[in-house]
Parts: C-alpha cells; sequence; structure tokens
C-alpha cells in the first residue's frame, strides 16, 4: 500500500511537446500544403487543444482563411491592447464574419495592472518593451493557458529574424505552428486574389505591417515591410514570438467571446 501511494504522489510533469515532437511533425509534413497541413493536424487531433493567434493584421485574413476552411470552430485569439487601430477593429469582425469563423476569443490587459504601470497610457512613448508586455505578451500568456498549442501567422521573409523558421516550434512547453512560414509575398497574394479576400484597409495607405496605432508609422517604398514598427526604437518583435514572454501583468485578464 504504501509503494502504491508513492507511485500516486508522483506527478507527471513533463511539457506537452517536446522539441523532438516538433521535428518529428516537420518531418511528416515537409512538402505538404498548408491547407493540406493544416486540415490534417485539426482534423486528427496532432495539436491537442489548439488556437490560432491572429492581430488580424495586414497579412492575417489568408491563414485565417485556411482555418476557416479546416474548421471553423478552431478558436481565434485577438488581443486587443486597448491601442488598435479602429481600423483593426472593424476588419477584425468584418473578416470573421466573412470567413464564417466562430470561435473569436478577445483578450484584453489586466485593468489593474494598467492602473499601476501604465496610468498615463504613454508608456509606449518611453518604454515599448515594457508596453508590449503588460498590453500583449502577458494578455496572450493567461489567454493561451488552456491550450496545448497554438497557430501563428509568421513568415520567414518577414523580417531577417525570422529567416530559419520553422513549420513547427516549441515555445514553453506548448506546440507552436506556422503553417505559411515558407509563403512569400507573391505566395500572399496570389491566395488573397484567387480567394478574392478583403484587404486591410491601412495596407493601401503604407502599412503592410500593422500593430498599435501609437507604434506603428507608415512605410516608404524600398524599406523593410516592417519598417514601420517602432520606428527609432532597436526593436523589431512585440515579445509574442520570441523567448522574453512577459511576467508583468499576473492578476486577471479578460478573454470573452466576441460575439
Amino acid at each position: 500500500m504504501a509503494e502504491a501511494a508513492r507511485r500516486i504522489d508522483v506527478l507527471d510533469v513533463r511539457p506537452a511537446f517536446t522539441a523532438a515532437d516538433a521535428a518529428a511533425l516537420e518531418q511528416r509534413f515537409a512538402g505538404v500544403d498548408a491547407a493540406t497541413m493544416l486540415r490534417t493536424v485539426l482534423a486528427e487531433g496532432l495539436a491537442g487543444r489548439v488556437a490560432v493567434v491572429s492581430s488580424f493584421g495586414a497579412e492575417s485574413a489568408v491563414l485565417l482563411d485556411l482555418v476557416a476552411r479546416a474548421d471553423p470552430a478552431t478558436p481565434v485569439i485577438f488581443v486587443d491592447t486597448l491601442k488598435m487601430f479602429p481600423e483593426t477593429l472593424a476588419y477584425r469582425d468584418a473578416l470573421v464574419e466573412r470567413l464564417g469563423l466562430t470561435n473569436l476569443l478577445v483578450a484584453k490587459p489586466d485593468p489593474a495592472v494598467l492602473a499601476a504601470r501604465d496610468a498615463t497610457e504613454l508608456r509606449w512613448s518611453y518604454d515599448p518593451d515594457g508596453c508590449c508586455e503588460i498590453r500583449k505578451t502577458a494578455p496572450l500568456a493567461h489567454a493561451l493557458e488552456g491550450f496545448d498549442a497554438w497557430i501563428s501567422g509568421r513568415k520567414a521573409f518577414q523580417a531577417s529574424t525570422r529567416a530559419a523558421l520553422p513549420r513547427f516550434e516549441i515555445k514553453d512547453g506548448r506546440l507552436k505552428i506556422n503553417p505559411i512560414a515558407d509563403w512569400n509575398k507573391a505566395d500572399l497574394d496570389a491566395w488573397f486574389a484567387g480567394q478574392d479576400l478583403p484587404r486591410h484597409p491601412l495596407e493601401s495607405q503604407g502599412f503592410p505591417s500593422i500593430g498599435c496605432a501609437p507604434c506603428t508609422s507608415a512605410v516608404a517604398p524600398g524599406e523593410d515591410p516592417r519598417a514601420g514598427r517602432w520606428r527609432g526604437w532597436n526593436k523589431v518583435e512585440c515579445g509574442i514570438h520570441t523567448g522574453d514572454g512577459g511576467a508583468e501583468g499576473d492578476g486577471d485578464v479578460s478573454l470573452l467571446p466576441a460575439f
């Protein structure tokens, strides 16, 4: 009996997914198109409990269309930092309706943390990393707590920091899936045209990469597509796609069905 009790007390604290799992999936789906890969992953439950994380930015419609075709009930998490362009919020709602996505979840920052750490709402102007942490990375971390994996729309061509982007990777013991990692701008444009997908209204105004309003500016011809993000700062990522997950912002974070 004592031996049985000791066995029961041993908890399995291994991560749900490992680097070996990601490598095996990478090998299995090598050369498989993104649409087929997504359908298979979702239909066979290969990623466990999975959600899509979308900014509803300039290129987001492509991934969301692929997901909607595979399973429109897949949870889609949108982090509303409370600093978004109104055009982004309107585009989000229109795209969800157009694609028939049925499980949009909106994550927002903890009001108590905002009151304590960004009472003036100007932290973006002197500490963009800290602003991203409390308004974006911490809310997303909380929103993902019930999921084993998440699907990202990152592409390798978007920035030099993403040049070696795999389709499957591990972050904090959670599987991260980048279905269109190897797509280029021509591929995206072709999908937009072929599926007659609506474009983000700011894209035609020179915004090829769209984040929060205070930290996103128009991009001149010939500039890197992400040059308008945090212009003037030595910063290229918000923190969601790096290992610098935010500890600030612990507490209640709103995660509500959008409809």
